[in-house]
């Protein structure tokens, strides 16, 4: 039985921003809707692949000033045409590390400010739709 330990230190930029040291995880979902195509006479339900889907989950450490989380997510929030690149282990794609482009994404709300007495702040976000690639080359 083959094992794999792998330590995640992913790499995520929203735009040309890099902000993989504030965030804490990330979760990138990938696929395409469902189509059913079920015929009659058919003896089970069919499917084919249609539009792409892209969900992007970020939670990162808030923090505030030109170039930081807060106001990087603010520049975004409404936009539908944010680009993120996303690489399981740092910037350099390989067969072992795929980086994922999601362009034309739409994060559609952004609370700015997650404060609690003795806690750190810490804001999660949401990016759906747009497209995909997966890139693997050097």
């Amino acid at each position: 039985m083959a094992t794999t330990t792998f330590l995640s230190n992913a790499t995520v930029l929203i735009g040309a921003v890099d902000v993989s040291d504030q965030c804490r995880s990330v979760t990138l979902t990938v696929g395409y809707d469902s189509l059913e195509t079920t015929a009659m006479g058919s003896n089970g339900r069919t499917y084919t692949k249609g539009l792409e889907s892209v969900e992007v989950t970020l939670e990162m450490f808030n923090s505030y000033g030109a170039g930081e989380i807060e106001a990087t997510l603010f520049d975004v929030v409404g936009d539908g045409n944010t680009t993120l690149v996303i690489s399981p282990s740092g910037s350099s794609e390989s067969a072992t590390n795929p980086e994922y482009t999601i362009t034309n994404a739409m994060m559609s709300s952004f609370t700015p400010l997650i404060s609690s007495v003795g806690d750190l702040s810490v804001v999660n976000v949401t990016f759906t739709g747009g497209t995909f690639a997966r890139d693997i080359t050097p």
